[in-house]
């Protein structure tokens, strides 16, 4: 993967956290997996093992932002996600940058593929969560064309 402009795609959630990763050229998001979360530390460390094992450049990181703008608690959880994050990163010497991308009606959205596909039954959920992750990496990638 010599030359690879991977970028990593998180939607955090309060069990389970969609990942994301892009193509090599960096222009299209695929699914990647979903972590189990047990806390805010453990699913940072088992998202610094996919930033080593595919070298990342950059993550985005969905910003669960109201509706209005505002900050709920889901946005302080994600800004704290992303200071232990930062810090785990920067004690591996590593040079990435994590953006807070605003993820506003990500999880609606992949419903409704999920209904226009017939995606049905337990793995659901845990799909919801990798598309959602999925779709703001590719929203991302297409806000910044």
């Amino acid at each position: 993967m010599n030359n690879s402009k991977r970028i990593l795609g998180i939607d955090l959630g309060d069990k389970r956290t969609g990942i994301a990763i892009t193509d090599l050229t960096g222009t299209l998001a695929c699914g990647l997996e979903v972590v189990e979360s047990e806390g805010l530390n453990s699913c940072a460390k088992k998202v610094m093992v996919l930033i080593e094992k595919h070298e990342i450049i950059d993550i985005v990181l969905g910003y669960p932002v109201n509706m209005n703008g505002t900050k709920g608690e889901s946005a302080i959880k994600t800004e704290k996600f992303k200071n232990i994050l930062e810090k785990l990163i920067k004690e591996k010497e590593l040079n990435i940058k994590i953006i807070l991308f605003d993820e506003r009606l990500s999880t609606s959205l992949a419903h409704v593929y999920m209904n226009e596909t017939g995606i049905k039954g337990k793995n659901r959920k845990k799909k919801v969560d990798m598309l959602s992750a999925q779709i703001i990496l590719q929203n991302y990638i297409d806000a910044k064309k």
